[in-house]
């Protein structure tokens, strides 16, 4: 079976939804059970690429995503979170990730043929590994810089993102912390807004709800399997030269939802 791996970068907020929250949070982003880490669902990011097919013409949609009596040629796997953006108060922002978001980004890699030499570091609880000298403060949090993290780490991880002047930016951006800590980033850091629906004539408040976010600059991939070699192709209709755009989740009517995908496939990208 063919493989291959999109980087989603995210241009604006994303809402991937997970219908209706029991807390605070009335329209939360959907969450994996055991980690909590947002999610992009299989079902709407394959549903998102059907769409853009479509609209895109020329290209057979029975047969590479399948009709209601039989299965289609691609398989969609949920988006994993790779990079969260967080502010940071010493600093520019930083993108976040964790020990165990690498290990299983380098496990993906292997499953899609695209393994390498990816290191996977240890780093403790309350430190950080970040380009910089010194205390790195994240939201309100403090974390103790103990060193930079390997080349290597920016170095595939950019090979993810589409645009190259965002690709260069990682290495003294990317900030590496310990499983929980960057877990406790995931639960309570992402965006929340208020949104409300008001009565025409009088303009009061009808319908006031808080809805979740992912911030744009948050990374993303997601494996795409073909039944057949000739399967897979049709990344290249959608996505010329391994580049382009697509809208997933909610809001597209307010302009949400937008990501710059690259591709990454062994046939088409040479395993660069």
């Amino acid at each position: 079976m063919e493989t291959a791996m999109i980087g989603l970068l995210a241009e604006t907020a994303i809402h991937p939804g997970a219908g209706r929250g029991l807390g605070v949070v009335d329209l939360p982003v959907a969450r994996e059970a055991a980690t909590d880490y947002p999610v992009l669902m299989g079902s709407g990011l394959k549903g998102a690429l059907r769409d853009k097919a479509r609209s895109l013409g020329g290209i057979d949609t029975r047969v590479s995503f399948g009709r209601q009596d039989a299965a289609g040629d691609l398989l969609v796997s949920d988006g994993r979170l790779l990079l969260l953006p967080v502010r940071s108060l010493t600093s520019s922002y930083r993108w976040i990730t964790s020990p165990h978001v690498i290990e299983r980004y380098r496990r993906d890699l292997a499953r899609a043929g695209l393994a390498d030499d990816l290191s996977v570091p240890e780093v403790a609880r309350g430190s950080v590994l970040a380009a910089g000298k010194g205390s790195l403060f994240l939201e309100e949090r403090q974390f103790s810089n103990t060193g930079q993290p390997q080349p290597d780490i920016a170095d595939d991880i950019g090979r993810m993102v589409l645009h190259d002047e965002t690709r260069a930016r990682l290495a003294r951006q990317i900030a590496i912390l310990n499983d929980d800590d960057f877990a406790w980033f995931v639960r309570y850091g992402l965006s929340v807004q208020a949104r409300n629906v008001l009565e025409e004539r009088t303009k009061k408040s009808n319908d006031l709800w808080y809805e979740e976010t992912l911030p744009p600059d948050t990374v993303m991939y997601a494996l795409i399997a073909g039944r057949s070699a000739e399967a897979l192709d049709v990344l290249e209709a959608l996505f010329p030269d391994g580049d382009s755009y697509l809208q997933v989740g909610g809001n597209e009517t307010i302009g949400q939802g937008w990501f710059a995908v690259k591709a990454r496939r062994t046939e088409m990208a040479g395993v660069k």
